[in-house]
């Protein structure tokens, strides 16, 4: 008997154009894919910059009513919670300190995976947004944009934990989506993006990240309405002798920025000898003497240097209230401590107010020229001297007030501000600190692999 032969298989040519098709539909769902994860990161950015806020206000105004009953309260408040917050911070939330952007800055910069994650989680950032609030609580002179700069990266890097290649860009998104939801500067949180987050800037990415900061500005613009985080100012300085203001706040605000910048970073890396033996050792005790230290120059300045500034500064550039000579030094001071205690807090207020305090007072110098003006080119100049990132700090100055008529002195001031800063501060704050992160953490710095090419297409 002949064996059996086997049953024809019948065999489908599947046409070319159909493979192509198939091809292009998988492209473009991944494509869209990650344009979704940086639209819905970004609402998530929104919302959570949005309680960041709410939760600042009600924990200054909670701090106001405590000091209601006696400032001297503060003497025994403000040291133990401060107590308090470094322990959260180094023990409960590691990598929860200082105002954050370091932590984002190392995030993208470093290629072990582990170590990103645990500078940019979601239990980091629940921790920021904790003890932030704790901070503000005691009558600590810190900010909510910083955080909101780490909340915002962990959110997105949350969201794009599916594809490891685009956490860089995510990361760098969710920090520009922060800032620009923070303040409601969209265009202030593109070029901080560059400028600061991203010095080798993704430009692949360029699109999402315009998309991302869209998605958080819309978001807390639907639930806070559209402001401006100082109010509109029409200030302006004719060309003339006041002109010369503009140098000289500078100048100034260069030097203490610079100043403040070397400090932060000097106690960062440790002090020498004894005296940075006992801090390393006992830092919770460190942090409590920075908090005493803090409420002594709240009750010197009558209570105006705790928080985060808003106020102050926004009284001082609209001319409701007197300049005081000495609400800058002491703001500075009280900032100075709160960064170098350890708790978790930013900048970017607590510096807008100094430099606000700062041009207010050299209103005397110069009388022909309008306070507020002088105020705002004190903010831009002494925040440039501080993060020594020029292009930010007078985008932001003029997008929070809406004043264009200021755009040249204020350009003036940042470029002598960040000249003399970087004299005194040769490293900028948030990457001098970044670094110092690697460093303990045994890794090198290095720029974040670019992200793989996308297929064609609007930009990614």
């Amino acid at each position: 008997m002949p064996p059996a032969r086997p049953p024809k298989v019948l065999r489908v040519e599947v046409p070319k154009a159909m493979l192509r098709l198939r091809g292009a539909t998988r492209d473009a769902f991944g494509l869209w894919r990650h344009r979704l994860l940086f639209l819905v990161g970004g609402i998530g950015v929104g919302l959570a910059a949005v309680l960041m806020a709410e939760l600042a206000d009600a924990a200054q105004g909670g701090f106001r009513r405590v000091l209601g009953l006696s400032p001297l309260v503060a003497l025994g408040l403000t040291p133990l919670g401060f107590a308090l917050c470094a322990w959260l911070a180094r023990d409960v939330f590691p990598n929860a300190q200082g105002s954050g952007i370091p932590q984002v800055i190392a995030a993208r910069q470093t290629g072990r995976l582990a170590l990103r994650r645990s500078l940019v989680s979601l239990r980091v950032a629940a921790g920021k947004i904790v003890v932030m609030s704790l901070g503000l609580l005691f009558g600590a002179s810190t900010g909510r944009e910083g955080p909101t700069v780490q909340v915002g990266a962990a959110i997105m890097a949350a969201a794009g934990h599916l594809t490891p290649e685009r956490v860089p860009g995510l990361i760098l998104a969710g920090g520009a989506a922060g800032v620009a939801a923070a303040f409601n500067t969209p265009l202030a949180g593109i070029v901080f993006g560059i400028e600061e987050l991203g010095r080798a800037y993704e430009a692949r990415t360029g699109g999402l990240i315009v998309a991302a900061i869209v998605a958080a500005g819309l978001t807390a613009m639907a639930l806070t309405g559209n402001y401006t985080y100082f109010g509109t100012a029409s200030a302006a300085l004719p060309f003339g002798p006041g002109w010369i203001a503009v140098p000289v706040l500078g100048a100034l605000g260069g030097l203490a920025g610079g100043g403040f910048s070397r400090i932060v970073i000097l106690f960062a890396r440790g002090l020498p000898g004894r005296l940075g033996g006992a801090i390393a050792a006992r830092p919770i005790a460190f942090a409590a003497a920075c908090g005493l230290g803090v409420a002594l120059c709240g009750l010197a300045s009558g209570g105006t240097v705790y928080g985060t500034g808003y106020e102050e500064a926004r009284t001082l550039l609209h001319g409701t209230a007197d300049p005081h000579p000495d609400f800058a030094p002491l703001k500075f001071l009280a900032t100075l401590l709160s960064a170098i205690s350890g708790i978790p807090g930013g900048l970017f207020a607590p510096s807008l107010s100094v430099g606000a305090g700062l041009g207010a007072a050299l209103h005397g110098w110069f009388s022909g020229v309008p306070v507020a003006a002088l105020v705002l080119i004190g903010m831009v100049a002494y925040l440039t001297g501080a993060l020594q990132a020029p292009i930010t700090a007078f985008v932001i100055v003029t997008e929070m007030t809406q004043d264009h008529a200021l755009m040249i002195p204020l350009m003036v001031a940042a470029l002598i501000a960040d000249a003399v800063s970087k004299v005194v501060c040769r490293e900028g704050l948030y990457h001098a600190l970044a670094h110092i992160l690697l460093e303990r953490a045994g890794t090198d710095a290095r720029p974040a692999a670019p992200a793989p090419a996308t297929p064609p297409g609007p930009a990614a």
